[in-house]
Parts: structure tokens; C-alpha cells; sequence
């Protein structure tokens, strides 16, 4: 499959590896895109509508430090819709944020609606899960809709393939994200962007839980010699062991001079091991997710904060942490808070967690910088 590139309207986005551990695969370098630079390995918080659950913008650039986010383009589509972002002029301007942003496709999506859904080489027949209406993505939609939205680097719209699946299944749909890719690539490549600045198209790497197939995937997706790419199809109920497996296997297969993306992953865990992949760029649900019922990652792993053994706990959650609810409150007060119900705690255990995750990857970079990556520990006890 051959994929043609037409030349860029503006200055392509910049990728600089500036170590790679000697010990491993891990890699630290450096995205600079039109709104801001982002050192990697990066996780990146989840905004799915204009926001990320919790927090405010302000919180995420001065205090997490957030250097990027990630919308959901199903979301984002569904509302507020295309138009009024349009309007708005973009995601940045409409949620005021100033960082970089990454769509993804809405392909994660369609693929948890598999009840309210139907997939034909043309696109993919949906019905929102919010209103029962219908919609069809097409990889051209895909493209366009990412476009309006405004992110920094977008993805090319994929199958995720279910897990378990057989290999034919696995197979034709490999093929077939590889032919929406062509598509991808075909419309970003002569459409205009909205708002005055580049933005990057990542494929996806798919082929399930298949060596062979992964390579097939890999080595189709380099072709398309694309700013960065990604992994997808994983995290989506297979064993841990068998996604670093699989994570392990394809990461060395991309291109070493592109930042490489494991979409949807995961646990501090996960991020450190697979960082020691080659992995630069993760995002998850995880850590806000988390937070919302009262469990708080910590450097010895995951505390729950409603147990009891908190009533009257006068120590912050982590003493170690600079993160604005842990400078300012215990633990007795935040448990109290939760059990009670009220909606402050939501969002300081938030604050807590998506600082933990943004001091996990400095330490992860650090260590890679520092030539002794990886000596770190943290289980999910």
C-alpha cells in the first residue's frame, strides 16, 4: 500500500530524542508543537468534554503541569458539537487552555458501543449512547472533525479490535484500518487546517494480541511516514502481562526518529515498564477516574481513602508530594469529605492524583536522563 504526502501549509511539528537509556529502550526527548513544548515520556490527562474531570485549566498548567491534554472527538462531536467549537475557534479558545492538545479519532469509542453499532468498509453506523441518534464516521469525517476541533496532533480513525478475537477476525480488521489509514492520510494531505497552525496525523498500530500481525501493522503504518505513531487495540481486557508482551514487540518496530503513542494505558506501573519499551506518549482515565471514588496513588501504590483507618489520620496522603491538596490537608479531612459526600473531594483527591501521575513521568525522565532509569517501584497493592 502506498501512501502519498502532499506538502504542509505550515512548519511540521518537531521531534528531538535526546537520550535513550543504554540499559533499555526507554527514551527521553521532546514534541514542540505550535502551543508549547512536550518532554517525553509524557502521560497525558483525559479532557473528554472540553475539560478534565475535576480540575480546572488553571489547576492543570500551574500545578499539575500538565503539558497536554487529550479530547474525545465522539464526545466533542456529540457536544457541544462541531459548529459551536467552530465558532469558538477551536478547543483552545473555547475551553481556554494554551497547552497542546491530542484528539483521538472516536474509533475507542465506536468500538464500546458494539451493541449500537455497524461497521462497513465505507465507515462506521453508531447510535449515541446520550440521545439514541444516529451518526456515521467515515475516516474522511474522522479527519475533519479533528480538524475543527483544533488538536495539535490527531489520530487516524481505526477498528479496536475486541479481545478476545480470532486471528481472521483480527486480520481483516488490521487490513481494513490500514485502508482508512490510506483514506486518512489522502484527506488530511489536501484539506486546510482551521486555525493557523500544523497538525500532526498519527496511525495506529492494530493486529490484537497477534506477533505477526503487529509487525504486518507496524511496518504499514511507517509507510505512511507520518509525524509520530501509535498503539492501540490494547488495554481492552487482555492480561497485563500479555499487553507488555505485545507493547514490547511492536514498540521496536516504529520508527526510532517519531514519538511513539500507547493509547490507554494505564497504571504508574504500566507506564514505567512500558517507557522502558520505548514508549513516549500515554494517556488514561485512570488516575481522575480514581480519584472520583476515593482511591489515591501514592509511591508505595494505592491507598483507599474512605478505610477507616483514615478517621483521624492527621498526615497528608503523600508527605512526599508538593501537589496543592496535600500541602493543605490530611487525610482525616479528606476522608470526611468523601463520606460526607461533598463535592470538594472529588476534586482535591483529583488534584492529588493527576499531580501524582505528571511527578511519576519527571521521575521516569530523570532517571532516563540520569543514566539509571527504572530503579523505581510501585505496585497496585
Amino acid at each position: 500500500m502506498s501512501f502519498t504526502q502532499l506538502e504542509h501549509t505550515f512548519t511540521p511539528l518537531k521531534f528531538e530524542l535526546e537520550k535513550t537509556d543504554p540499559a533499555s529502550r526507554a527514551r527521553a526527548g521532546k514534541i514542540t508543537t505550535d502551543h508549547g513544548e512536550i518532554q517525553t515520556p509524557i502521560f497525558m490527562p483525559v479532557g473528554t468534554v472540553a475539560s478534565v474531570k475535576g480540575v480546572h485549566q488553571r489547576e492543570l498548567e500551574d500545578d499539575i503541569n500538565a503539558q497536554i491534554i487529550l479530547g474525545n472527538t465522539y464526545h466533542l462531536y456529540l457536544k457541544p458539537g462541531i459548529d459551536i467549537l467552530e465558532q469558538a475557534g477551536g478547543l483552545h479558545q473555547f475551553m481556554n487552555w494554551n497547552g497542546p492538545i491530542l484528539t483521538d479519532s472516536g474509533g475507542y469509542q465506536v468500538y464500546s458501543l458494539s451493541n449500537n453499532r455497524k461497521i462497513t468498509e465505507e465507515g462506521v453506523n453508531f447510535q449515541s449512547h446520550s440521545d439514541g441518534s444516529r451518526h456515521f464516521f467515515t475516516p474522511e469525517l474522522a479527519i475533519d472533525i479533528q480538524k475543527s476541533i483544533g488538536g495539535d496532533i490527531i489520530m487516524a480513525f481505526d477498528e479496536c479490535t475486541p479481545y478476545p478475537c480470532d486471528l481472521k477476525y483480527a486480520t481483516d480488521s488490521m487490513h481494513m484500518t490500514h485502508r482508512w489509514l490510506k483514506r486518512c492520510c489522502e484527506h488530511m494531505d489536501k484539506t486546510q487546517g482551521k486555525y493557523g497552525y500544523e497538525q500532526a496525523l498519527f496511525p495506529i498500530v492494530q493486529g490484537s494480541v497477534y506477533p505477526e500481525l503487529r509487525k504486518q501493522s507496524a511496518e504499514a503504518i511507517a509507510s505512511a511516514d507520518r509525524f509520530g505513531n501509535a498503539i492501540g487495540g490494547l488495554s481492552v481486557g487482555e492480561e497485563n502481562n500479555l499487553m507488555y508482551d505485545i507493547t514490547g514487540h511492536t514498540a521496536p518496530l516504529l520508527p526510532a526518529n517519531k514519538p511513539r503513542y500507547l493509547m490507554g494505558v494505564g497504571t504508574p506501573e504500566d507506564l514505567l515498564k512500558c517507557s522502558s519499551m520505548g514508549v513516549d506518549m500515554f494517556d488514561c482515565v485512570m488516575p481522575t477516574r480514581h480519584a472520583r471514588t476515593g482511591s489515591l496513588f501514592v509511591k508505595a501504590g494505592k491507598i483507599n481513602i474512605k478505610n477507616s483507618q483514615f478517621k483521624t489520620d492527621p498526615d497528608p496522603i503523600d508527605p512526599d508530594c508538593s501537589c496543592y491538596t496535600c500541602l493543605n490537608y490530611s487525610k482525616a479531612y479528606l476522608r470526611h469529605l468523601i463520606m460526607a459526600g461533598e463535592i470538594l473531594a472529588m476534586h482535591l483527591l483529583t488534584v492529588h492524583n493527576s499531580t501524582f501521575y505528571q511527578q511519576w513521568m519527571v521521575s521516569i525522565r530523570k532517571a532516563i536522563a540520569d543514566d539509571t532509569p527504572f530503579n523505581m517501584e510501585w505496585s497496585d497493592c
